[in-house]
């Protein structure tokens, strides 16, 4: 079986709201998949990205690919400045 880390659409209609899932790579965009990985909102400014790095990287060290978009929202996560730790 081989793994696709991609995007599920969820949300209503011109508000869209997308889950990071690893699925089959024949398995629907919107069907069954084999775990969450995080989340996307590109309707909030800027767009709200959270990810299970521990998960992603397991996936990724199984062989999933990850789809053209979660590549790119990878690396704006990658380049994006961590929060501060508040006491």
């Amino acid at each position: 079986m081989s793994v696709r880390i991609r995007l599920t659409r969820k949300g209503t209609k011109k508000k869209p709201f997308y889950r990071i899932v690893a699925a089959d790579i024949e398995a629907p965009r919107d069907g069954r998949f084999l775990e969450t990985l995080g989340t996307y909102n590109p309707m909030t400014e800027p767009a709200d990205i959270v990810l299970k790095q521990d998960r992603i990287q397991y996936w990724l060290d199984q062989g999933a690919t990850p789809s053209t978009t979660v590549t790119s929202l990878l690396k704006k996560q990658a380049a994006a400045p961590k929060p501060a730790a508040t006491a």
